[in-house]
């Protein structure tokens, strides 16, 4: 053997024994499920500070409910968290956010909940998605996903935990749930 070629084969070998296997799945992928069903978790912000102000933060029961959401989710395989610009679901949607390593992205509160629900579907096939809204807001996106009825939320209900399982065929399911 050449005298260079074999001063450069052990490095050679070295750079292919740390490079990925070809075959190996990307992270995201491991979050696909297989069939093609689709989950979207939604649940209202957590308690916010009652200060009057149009954008109050979370109190700390509303923070103590948002890291309890992300221990609760913390399995869940998770793609992707939405959330609107207010600071009280931006906060209850942080730590499920940081667990996942996932960026928060934001939605308009004023967007027809069927077409946020046709946007969800779209983008996320295959995929389990939280989302974080309002009081006047959840129960219209669970039911655009859904296309079933589904209760009005009072301005004093923090603890309702919303699942909408979308299998492959296009059935879906509604689960609700309380967060503890």
């Amino acid at each position: 053997m050449n005298k260079p070629l074999a001063f450069l084969l052990p490095f050679l070998l070295l750079g292919c024994a740390s490079s990925p296997a070809p075959h190996a799945a990307a992270p995201e992928a491991t979050r696909v499920q297989a069939d093609g069903a689709m989950t979207f978790i939604l649940v209202r912000h957590a308690e916010k500070v009652a200060d009057g102000s149009d954008d109050p933060p979370l109190t700390e029961a509303g923070r103590m409910r948002a890291q309890a959401l992300a221990t609760r989710l913390s399995t869940s395989p998770i793609t992707a968290v939405y959330t609107t610009p207010f600071k009280r679901t931006r906060q209850t949607a942080t730590p499920t956010a940081q667990e996942h390593g996932l960026p928060l992205i934001t939605y308009d509160a004023k967007q027809p909940a069927d077409d946020f629900g046709t946007q969800l579907q779209s983008r996320h096939g295959g995929q389990t998605v939280l989302v974080v809204g309002h009081s006047n807001t959840i129960p219209g996106i669970a039911a655009a996903l859904c296309r079933c009825e589904v209760a009005p939320m009072s301005e004093a209900e923090y603890d309702r935990f919303t699942t909408v399982h979308i299998a492959a065929d296009g059935s879906a399911a509604l689960q609700e749930a309380k967060q503890h």
